[in-house]
């Protein structure tokens, strides 16, 4: 038996014997016992790994416990289950790594994550080691760490000093910090609308849900006027009464055009004004040149898009095999603008594209990754004009299996600008002057060849989980005009599948080059959120076998039994909320959802960084010549992979908040009308109910749904009466009225009109036999309902 010490800090949080030392957090050893040639039991393993991240494969830790044999077989499948119980996460192979951080650094607060915590960057990193790492800043309490003294307290701007720590969480940064001394504070500012009042002065409006109101005095305005989107700073707290603020600056008049998309841009920081070296680059561009380009300008590739769409950075073209050796089979070919020849690494457009992540589409604007002169001209596969572009040819068997693949470098014309709808037309018999002369030649050869991916697509069974998407028309003004769910045509069916597909030729082809990269990844459902749609699912009758090696057609299955039933919206929402998040990282372990081994985005370079990166490795490569990707950057792949998807998970909640706040924007004069809703959330504290034809939900307190009690049921996703038996289930249709809109926060808060159906007889059971350890929540009188989303 050894002895591996294990690192902790005592309760005290001192280094024994050393009371009062500046060393607080100096580890105290506690002896972790080993026994050699026995394998662990789960604890150890998780604390061994906890405290020897640099150990933590599955050899290294076959090694330090002495395992061989049956005994390696057995730590790899204990290995398994932890991961798949989100107890472990795969990482790197090594966390340690040539130009990790120093134990102690100075870092600058930049950003948050999707959960609201602060990521920071060192203060100092040298341009010729690539990107700057990113830490996830761990804040404490104010009391400290055990109830005693202060902990110091940092927010976005701020300069700290911390205590560098390896994190293990795969998608996440690699670090992780703790605050050791807060350098220089920024001036926490707030966003709000500014009022006027009586007698100079005014308040501020926040626009944050849970935010508060403040009082600005009349020397503190900073020209603000009536209706102004601000930022401020809290000039004074008082025991009693409002903050009082001073304005920093004003954004805009909120009743102006595009303001409502300008509150989420500037409460996530989102840049959107790109610096002038960034646009005197883009300006000085030249069209590329035909230097290692093979002439394709005379291949019928032609794009098509959203009718309102600006650029355009993917193209198609389809054929019959002419090979005697694949009968039936198609060649597919798939061309995508090559940004990588304007965008060189560590060039003021690279560092500007890396810092916005991916471009941002709100309903009344887009927040592009790169400028127009690149987006919308040199990059954009305009029709009839020369433009550079990465494709790929792929050959398809006439079961719809993918044979072969290769990538080419070429100087492309587009044959034509089609819309999904225009093209979707042609094939439906009503084509018009542009596409009646491409029908044969160029759309049918298309469809066909799709019908042949759609073979092997079927037969791949990727998670077929078709939620509707709204799409918000806006009137001349910027609000909203009405809400349409735009149909889901073969046209969208064909480019997303060509764009898999391409995808994955991407991954490949880097693969067998031994290219580093970075993959588009979506890992299986945690047993955890496994076991809670079990429970639900047999609420309804439907089973869902135990086990950790879930596949994607095992929830088809699921989808298909509730299609046609009064539960199957109920059941669509909850198998969507079992999955996991995409994320961006260099390790493979698939993608899930898609059921597909490599995984790669290629497709959209003019948007996301992500295919920027693999387009430069493809360059570098397969020897295509100038643009391909840097040492340096694949040094830096973690870090990088780590802060575009902390960027992607940032759009997508600016994106959403948007929505909400012009939809509440919108219903603000109807307070007091009925609303057809559907439950799509069941909490303790009340009911989530979402309006189909407005895209948008808002919230029913648990205090007004009557005078009964209401236990929640996590199983049965639902809220009951102990009394009536009467209650509410997730999916259930209901009639609500608007009783509070507020625009600025995105919040609609109803109550409920229907009163509720009889739940079933096992939840009756449940509740008779007082059985609430899993949460019964009972109405409390009186209480305040909150506002918008809990």
């Amino acid at each position: 038996m050894s002895r591996i010490p294990r690192q902790r800090t005592n309760p005290a949080g001192k280094r024994p014997g050393k009371a009062g030392r500046a060393g607080k957090d100096a580890p105290v050893v506690e002896p972790l016992n080993i026994v050699h040639g026995a394998l662990p039991s789960r604890e150890v393993i998780l604390r061994f790994i906890a405290d020897h991240p640099q150990k933590a494969s599955k050899r290294e830790l076959a090694k330090a416990f002495g395992l061989k044999g049956d005994s390696r077989v057995e730590l790899k499948q204990m290995l398994q289950e932890l991961e798949q119980e989100g107890m472990l996460q795969k990482n790197r192979k090594s966390l340690i790594r040539p130009g990790a951080l120093p134990p102690v650094t100075v870092l600058d607060i930049t950003t948050r994550d999707k959960d609201g915590d602060l990521i920071g960057r060192p203060a100092e990193w040298p341009e010729d080691q690539g990107v700057a790492p990113a830490v996830a800043i761990r804040q404490q309490s104010p009391a400290g760490r055990q109830g005693k003294g202060k902990a110091p307290v940092a927010g976005l701007g701020d300069r700290i000093l911390a205590k560098i720590f390896p994190a293990v969480d795969r998608g996440g940064p690699a670090y992780t910090a703790r605050i050791i001394k807060v350098i220089d504070r920024r001036r926490g500012a707030s966003m709000g609308v500014f009022r006027t009042a009586p007698g100079g002065g005014g308040r501020l409006l926040p626009i944050e849900r849970r935010g508060e109101e403040m009082l600005i005095d009349p020397d503190f305005t900073g020209g603000a006027t009536d209706g102004d989107l601000v930022e401020v700073e809290i000039a004074r707290l008082g025991r009693f009464g409002l903050p009082r603020a001073k304005v920093l600056s004003v954004v805009g008049s909120v009743g102006s055009e595009k303001a409502i998309s300008m509150i989420a841009i500037h409460a996530h920081g989102i840049p959107h004004v790109f610096p002038p070296a960034v646009v005197a680059e883009a300006e000085a561009a030249r069209p590329a040149t035909m230097s290692h380009r093979e002439d394709w300008r005379d291949v019928p590739l032609i794009t098509i898009d959203p009718a309102d769409a600006k650029d355009h950075d993917d193209a198609v073209y389809a054929e019959l095999d002419p090979s005697p050796d694949n009968p039936g089979g198609v060649i597919v070919t798939v061309a995508i603008a090559d940004v990588s020849w304007y965008v060189r690494p560590n060039s003021p457009l690279d560092r500007e594209a890396l810092k916005r992540g991916n471009s941002v589409y709100f309903p009344d604007r887009v927040v592009p990754m790169l400028p127009e002169r690149i987006s919308n001209d040199l990059c954009s596969l305009k029709q009839g004009v020369d433009r550079p572009a990465l494709a790929v040819r792929m050959s398809f068997s006439g079961e719809g299996r993918k044979i072969g693949h290769i990538f080419h470098r070429i100087m492309m014309k587009s044959a034509a600008k089609l819309s999904y709808q225009q093209a979707q037309a042609a094939i439906d018999g009503k084509p018009d002057d542009q596409t009646g002369p491409m029908l044969e030649p160029i759309l049918k050869p298309l469809w066909h060849a799709y019908e042949v991916m759609k073979r092997g697509r079927d037969r791949r069974q990727p998670l077929e989980l078709d939620m509707p998407e709204r799409k918000i028309l806006l009137k001349p003004d910027g609000t909203v005009d009405r809400v349409i769910v735009p149909p889901r045509l073969d046209a969208h069916k064909l480019i997303e599948e060509m764009m898999i597909q391409a995808n994955v030729c991407a991954a490949e082809t880097l693969e067998k080059k031994r290219q580093p990269l970075i993959y588009r990844i979506h890992d299986g459902p945690t047993l955890a959120k496994q076991e809670i749609l079990r429970e639900f699912l047999a609420t309804l009758g439907i089973s869902l076998a135990k086990g950790g090696n879930m596949r994607a057609n095992n929830f088809n299955g699921i989808l298909a039994k509730a299609d046609g039933t009064p539960h199957q919206t109920m059941v669509s929402e909850m198998v969507l909320r079992s999955q996991s998040q995409a994320i961006y990282g260099p390790e493979n372990i698939g993608h899930f959802g898609l059921n597909l081994m490599k995984y790669a985005h290629f497709t959209s370079p003019i948007r996301r960084y992500a295919d920027l990166i693999v387009h430069r490795a493809l360059v570098g490569s397969l020897g295509f010549g100038e643009g391909g990707i840097t040492p340096d950057e694949e040094a830096a792949l973690d870090d990088i992979a780590a802060e575009i998807s902390t960027f992607e998970r940032r759009a997508m909640a600016a994106e959403r908040e948007t929505v909400d706040r012009l939809i509440a924007h919108h219903l603000s004069g109807r307070v007091g009308e009925e609303f057809a809703g559907r439950v799509s959330g069941v909490t303790k504290s009340g009911l989530f109910i979402a309006l189909p034809d407005y895209g948008a939900d808002g919230f029913v307190p648990i205090s007004t749904l009557g005078t009964d009690y209401f236990i929640y049921d996590e199983a049965h996703q639902a809220l009951s009466g102990e009394k009536t038996g009467l209650g509410y289930r997730l999916g259930d249709s209901v009639t609500v009225k608007l009783a509070e809109a507020i625009p600025l926060a995105g919040a609609l808060r109803f109550e409920m009109i229907s009163e509720g159906r009889e739940m079933p007889a096992a939840m009756r059971s449940f509740h008779k036999a007082g059985r609430r350890d899993r949460g019964q929540v009972r109405k409390k009188p009186g209480t305040r309902p909150p506002r918008g989303r809990h």
